[in-house]
């Protein structure tokens, strides 16, 4: 097998992975319902990834290009932070690695601690940053950070988690920057 060969296979076995423990959290996947659905050997799995641990970890590292939000000024941060926020949430939704990494975070206390420490990293850390470079102190900063963080997080959990609808876009993005405008103002 050549290695462009390995890597369409290694993308596709991640894909279907991602869309089953998105779904159905880590305990119900399987190393061979993984493999069927990718229409390899079990053993590839084995071999690319180590087993049903690293098969997981690898499905689950997340990127979020949250700085891109950050670019304008505060009192426009909800609309751009909301845009980004539904556009994930629509866009893959059956393949989101932040997605994984939420249903299997109450089954595997290592997916919980790759989430809190991903999310500290990429999204509360930098909206601290960003809020204090707009203007306000530092502890005021790192409170409307958190506070949007939390809800972020709730309105996630909430609605991708617990398999609530999410209902429909535009409604949704309106909502969300409202809120976190209003998280932002401090009102």
């Amino acid at each position: 097998m050549h290695s462009r060969d390995s890597a369409a296979t290694k993308q596709r076995i991640l894909k279907h992975a991602r869309q089953q423990f998105a779904r159905h959290g880590f305990a119900a996947i399987t190393v061979k319902g993984v493999a069927d659905a990718a229409g390899v050997s079990p053993n590839l799995i084995t071999r690319y990834f180590g087993g049903k641990d690293g098969l997981f970890l690898a499905a689950a590292q997340v990127e979020i290009p949250v700085e891109i939000s950050f670019d304008g000024p505060r009192s426009s941060l909800g609309a751009r932070l909301a845009a980004s926020i539904v556009q994930r949430w629509f866009g893959s939704p059956g393949e989101d690695p932040l997605l994984v990494l939420q249903r299997a975070s109450g089954e595997r206390p290592e997916a919980a601690e790759a989430l809190a420490t991903f999310l500290d990293t990429n999204s509360l850390e930098p909206l601290h940053r960003y809020l204090r470079e707009s203007g306000l102190d530092d502890a005021e900063a790192r409170n409307r950070a958190a506070a949007i963080d939390a809800f972020v997080l709730g309105v996630s959990t909430r609605r991708r988690v617990l398999r609530a609808e999410l209902g429909d876009p535009a409604e949704l993005r309106s909502w969300l920057a409202t809120t976190i405008q209003r998280l932002a103002d401090g009102r």
